[in-house]
This record gives structure tokens, sequence and C-alpha cells, in this order.
């Protein structure tokens, strides 16, 4: 098994508290973590797609951060009508 990549910015020690952190965490206070840092992360990618593509109405900007995250082929076989839309 290969082991995660080290944070560029954060020091040995600080990694070793912050996953003695996160083992201490429930199951369930992980599994909200990793739904906060989902949503965080599709906000950026929302903010991206309205700054390159500011006349995208809020439908068009949840398409297209729908098609960043899901394979071409899938998006386009669940939202044919977006075939047209860029991220």
């Amino acid at each position: 098994m290969m082991k995660p990549a080290r944070p560029l910015d954060t020091s040995p020690e600080v990694e070793r508290i912050q996953i003695e952190c996160l083992r201490r965490k429930s199951p369930a206070e992980r599994l909200q973590l990793a739904i906060e840092l989902t949503r965080a992360s599709r906000r950026l990618l929302a903010m991206g797609v309205r700054r390159r593509h500011p006349e995208y109405d809020d439908e068009q900007v949840r398409l297209a951060v729908i098609r960043l995250t899901l394979p071409e082929e899938l998006f386009l076989a669940a939202y044919p009508q977006a075939k047209d839309l860029r991220p």
C-alpha cells in the first residue's frame, strides 16, 4: 500500500497531530468532515465556472460542476441536453 504524500505546507509534527485528531473522531464525525470538504470543493468549482462563464445561470453552473466531477461518458449519458455546456 502506498503511503499518502505529505502536504508540502505542513511539518511532519503538525501532520502527526492532525492524523491523531482525525483518528480520535468517530466515524460519524469523519463522515461529516468529508461531507463538508466535498461541499467546499463543489463551491470552489462553482466559483471557477462562474468566473469563466459569467453568462451561465444557476442551472448551467450546476451542470458544469457535475461535468467536472463525473467521467465525460457518464455525464453525457445522464445529461445529453448539456453536451455543449463547457465547464
